[in-house]
């Protein structure tokens, strides 16, 4: 059942979107060559739990970390390690969740390492675009499918793959509430948009194949041909004036060093 938020409720969750976005930036500005994803992991819990969050991941169905840090051709839920350093020309996912006063901001980001090269850069930049172009179709009156066929388009248009097997979500009280979001399909299918549904909108895209396999760990999803993946997210509301944005900046633990 999808759930319907009331204009307080959706003021509300404007509170854990900041905070998971200013967890977002904290961990990009630690980005760069040398570091662990380890360390990145345990700066973005600190900077939660400083702030009276719950770093929503943490435990979420057993995983490990307070981030998701996906590199290369990482697609989503890459594990956090001491062991898993950050090289020059490396493009890294990091996703964030943040629980605050039982509300739920959940966002991601994908991050250059130094210098990348022309083919990460362009489609990171193409990825950040489906991103808009699925927030732009969030409207009342559209469908999911307008959603997910605006991040499609914009991306095969462009020659990439849209992964499939993982999706955007519902957000609210908990991390993943329906209905899902596909970042594919038909325009005018699925699920008419209703003012009050919040969602999360998560392209997930890959430089060759939209095939994607889980890696023993259970957890980290990569692409089946070992292309690049990148990958962009923001919970967003629908309301009577189109989408509105919750992982904003708009907290007062904004105001930090970083950007994105």
């Amino acid at each position: 059942m999808i759930k319907i938020k009331s204009p307080q409720q959706i003021e509300e969750m404007k509170i854990a979107g900041s905070l998971s976005k200013a967890a977002l930036r904290r961990a990009g500005s630690l980005v760069r060559p040398g570091i662990s994803t380890a360390e990145i992991d345990a700066a973005v819990e600190g900077f939660i739990r400083l702030h009276r969050g719950t770093p929503t991941f943490k435990g979420y169905g057993g995983f490990p970390g307070s981030i998701c840090s996906s590199v290369n051709e990482q697609v989503v839920h890459g594990i956090p390690s001491p062991s898993v350093i950050l090289q020059e020309g490396d493009i890294i996912s990091i996703d964030t969740g943040a629980t605050k006063d039982g509300w739920v901001g959940d966002n991601a980001w994908t991050f250059y390492v130094g210098s990348v090269s022309d083919e990460a850069r362009a489609l990171c930049e193409c990825t950040r675009d489906c991103l808009k172009a699925g927030i732009e179709a969030a409207v009342p009156g559209n469908h999911l499918g307008d959603i997910g066929a605006a991040v499609q388009e914009l991306a095969e248009g462009n020659g990439y793959g849209v992964v499939r097997d993982y999706v955007g979500h519902g957000v609210g009280r908990v991390m993943h509430e329906e209905p899902s979001v596909p970042n594919y399909g038909r325009r005018h299918h699925g699920v008419k948009l209703q003012v009050g549904m919040v969602i999360a909108i998560e392209p997930m895209i890959t430089a060759g194949s939209w095939g994607t396999y889980v890696l023993p760990n259970r957890w980290t999803v990569v692409t089946d041909d070992g292309s690049l993946a990148a990958h962009y997210e923001n919970t967003i509301a629908i309301t009577k004036d189109g989408p509105v944005i919750l992982t904003e900046d708009d907290g007062p633990w904004c105001s930090m060093e970083g950007g994105v």
